[in-house]
């Protein structure tokens, strides 16, 4: 397939430009407020160095908007490095009551490739003895869900809640096939879906689904339209939370290819409070919305004038899970235009890396 062929060439060119860094030199920890199921709480994010997403490093290229494999040291990272590294980041916090751990290993977490079971486990164990910690979050691909592997971390955090979010991006096979390069289907999620539903009778398991607003390919109005579709299947199918992920230009990826080329550009913000209004309209499961990147040239943006305020609006509604509070501002127009004609003036993108 032509965007498999491509992806494949870009990624092994931005890996070629790659600086190589220490395993302890990628890895990240931050804080931040959020939601959790129990209310308003603290996050701890954790960035833990492995060798890279098993699809990105595959023949099919990975995604055509993810460069995260950028945050990885490309080579095996040792159980006994990983645990020094983690524990490293975690004693860098104090964990206040009600607080969610969230560990991103730019791939997915229950690939035993990418994340050594002994340095998983030892992982579960320090969090399932902070007192303080309510929720464990982590992403997979749905092909490394099992009932055995579900068991094997549940069993490890007993009574805390530990989530398994899948980025699904979309709800459109066509999309997730032929604009982001996803390689699963919606029968692939479902099977995943499932297993973490069954396990519930057992465990106090849940899951998430990303959903990605405006992939490659994609004009505004069917960004929106998408976006909508998107979060009403993912609460059809059974999916416990929401977390959509507006695009941002990622160095190395397609997306930033056709950015260049002015055939393609990040949502308006404008977009994003539409989806906001409209699915926790017709969306009873809690919905987050993230403001990484608002307000940027390589990100979702309407104007000087507004984008910190909406920012800020959106960021309060994640907590409160309310419709952001909408004022008029002069791009307003500009958007709607935007939206009503986009299907019309779409740029013509010509996919090839010359």
């Amino acid at each position: 397939m032509e965007i498999q062929n491509l992806m494949s060439d870009i990624r092994k060119n931005a890996i070629k430009r790659m600086d190589k860094r220490s395993p302890a030199d990628l890895a990240v920890t931050w804080t931040s407020e959020d939601l959790l199921y129990s209310g308003k709480g603290n996050a701890v994010f954790i960035i833990i160095p492995t060798p890279g997403c098993a699809h990105a490093l595959s023949e099919s290229g990975g995604c055509t908007m993810c460069s995260y494999i950028a945050d990885s040291p490309l080579e095996k990272v040792s159980s006994n490095e990983i645990i020094e590294i983690f524990k490293n980041l975690i004693e860098r916090h104090e964990i206040k009551p009600k607080t969610a751990v969230k560990i991103f290993v730019s791939g997915s977490f229950l690939n035993e490739d990418e994340l050594p079971k002994e340095a998983r486990d030892e992982i579960l164990k320090i969090l399932n003895n902070e007192k303080n910690v309510e929720e464990v979050i982590i992403e997979s691909r749905p092909e490394y869900i099992t009932e055995e592997v579900i068991h094997e971390c549940c069993s490890l955090l007993q009574d805390k809640i530990f989530e398994v979010s899948i980025g699904l991006e979309s709800s459109s096979d066509y999309i997730k096939k032929y604009r982001i390069n996803k390689d699963f289907l919606n029968e692939d999620f479902e099977r995943a879906i499932n297993i973490i539903k069954k396990m519930k009778n057992e465990y106090n398991v849940t899951s998430k689904a990303y959903l990605f607003v405006k992939p490659i390919l994609t004009s505004e109005k069917e960004a929106i339209e998408d976006a909508v579709t998107s979060a009403e299947y993912t609460e059809k199918v059974g999916v416990d939370r929401i977390s959509f992920c507006p695009a941002t230009i990622h160095k190395g990826t397609l997306m930033e290819l056709l950015w260049r080329r002015g055939s393609y550009q990040p949502p308006w913000i404008w977009s994003v409070l539409e989806i906001i209004k409209r699915v926790r309209s017709s969306v009873k499961i809690p919905v987050i919305m993230d403001t990484s990147g608002f307000g940027t040239r390589r990100g979702p943006f309407n104007c000087k004038k507004c984008n910190k305020k909406f920012k800020n609006l959106i960021i309060e509604s994640n907590l409160n899970q309310t419709i952001p509070e909408e004022f008029e501002c002069e791009c307003k127009s500009r958007w709607v235009a935007n939206v009503e004609f986009s299907d019309i003036t779409r740029s013509a993108c010509n996919i090839t890396n010359k």
